[in-house]
């Protein structure tokens, strides 16, 4: 139902764009977020969309650097991530905010410092 992509291994102060491709439900419906797990970390949110107005959440911890977006035409939520920080090394997993999705493999974003 949704599958996560453009991960990769980037220095610190670099930027990758990660996609979420949706299908089989009602895109339209659902506020759609980023999560990440960090090993030995617990997954965590990172942003999210609603679609109803196009409101933005990010964590502390991304705001400023992160842009999450939707194409609704294409079922996709992206996430630009800026200014990349080893701290951010992680796995990036999207679905709804409330998990109605299986979680999937997710992408993995790695940042060497």
């Amino acid at each position: 139902q949704l599958q996560a992509s453009g991960g990769g291994l980037v220095q610190a102060g670099g930027s990758l764009r990660l996609s979420c491709a949706a299908s089989g439900f009602r895109f339209d419906d659902y506020v759609i977020g980023w999560f990440r797990q960090a090993p030995g970390k617990e997954r965590e949110e990172v942003s999210c969309i609603d679609p109803s107005d196009g409101s933005t959440y990010y964590a502390d911890s991304v705001k400023g650097r992160f842009t999450i977006s939707r194409n609704n035409g294409r079922k996709t939520i992206y996430l630009q991530m800026n200014n990349l920080k080893p701290e951010d090394t992680a796995v990036y997993y999207c679905n709804t905010v409330t998990g109605r999705w299986p979680w999937g493999k997710g992408t993995l974003v790695t940042v060497s410092s």
